[in-house]
């Protein structure tokens, strides 16, 4: 069991070496991206990466605080369902209908991985090896599909 201190300072070292490695490439239009931070550039429009001692999670979650709006998204991403998997080139959960840790509505469309441990540093290349190429796939599919959303901004 670790303490409260090791959990954040090991959290903290893998999502700065995360950083680093990912620094040098470029976004799919060429352009510098803070990668951990992901700004898609539409309100409650986030790509979420995670990781505890059990498991990796990636996402594009949707949190708009109105339900009918974050339907809209939604149905907008449903839209671009092709779109993001031809950029994916794997299947991802889609789940219309999710809470956050802290009882809060989303939508997610996400893929895990299983059984991996943040706080093992022998899991750190399989979990860079899992976020890496399928961070760069969301960015490239954003290139093309965030333009969709200029309306419902």
């Amino acid at each position: 069991m670790y303490s409260k201190t090791e959990v954040t300072q090991l959290r903290q070292a893998f999502w700065t070496a995360f950083g680093q490695y990912m620094a040098p490439v470029p976004s799919a239009e060429g352009e510098t991206t803070n990668w951990i931070n992901y700004k898609t550039g539409v309100k409650h429009l986030y790509f979420r990466m995670q990781a505890d001692n059990r498991q990796a999670t990636i996402a594009i979650e949707l949190s708009h605080p109105d339900a009918g709006i974050r339907e809209l998204f939604w149905e907008q991403l449903l839209e671009l369902r092709l779109l993001l998997h031809e950029a994916l080139g794997e299947d991802w959960t889609w789940e219309p209908h999710a809470t956050d840790a802290h009882g809060v509505p989303l939508s997610r469309i996400y893929r895990e991985l299983k059984p991996v441990n943040l706080f093992s540093r022998d899991d750190w290349p399989a979990l860079i090896s899992f976020f890496k190429p399928r961070m760069m796939a969301l960015d490239a599919f954003w290139a093309d599909a965030q333009y969709t959303f200029e309306a419902l901004k």
